[in-house]
């Protein structure tokens, strides 16, 4: 979702982006990331960062461009995709200007939710945000 968000924020009337991963430089670093440079490419090979690089939503995103609302939300204990990837990416588009919504919930994992009671309400704040935002 960060990828189109940054590709083509002119598709969107709100964007709603869960447990994230936003930093293709440094997200071979954190928790399970290296096991995916199969899949994503390396960052640390030049080459392979120039590609990579196009499509960075962190490395991409600008305070010159207009955004739709975004929620992101994610979970301190995604032993996946770490929290930063959210974390960062929400304090950047704020420091630019972008309107932008934050939920971390402490429990969970790759999830975003830990049992029923906490899916039930990433949900509602997901479906309550978009239905506000899209009419």
């Amino acid at each position: 979702m960060g990828a189109a968000l940054t590709q083509r924020p002119d598709l969107f009337g709100a964007v709603a982006c869960q447990v994230p991963l936003l930093d293709m430089r440094r997200y071979h670093e954190l928790l399970a990331g290296a096991s995916w440079i199969g899949e994503y490419g390396d960052p640390d090979d030049p080459d392979e960062w120039d590609y990579i690089a196009r499509y960075s939503p962190y490395h991409n995103v600008s305070p010159d461009r207009q955004y739709p609302r975004v929620l992101f939300t994610t979970s301190t204990r995604d032993d996946r995709v770490h929290p930063g990837h959210a974390r960062k990416m929400a304090a950047l588009m704020r420091d630019q200007g972008h309107d932008v919504l934050y939920w971390e919930n402490t429990e969970g994992g790759h999830a975003g939710a830990a049992n029923n009671e906490q899916t039930a309400t990433m949900w509602a704040l997901t479906y309550a945000f978009l239905l506000r935002q899209i009419k």
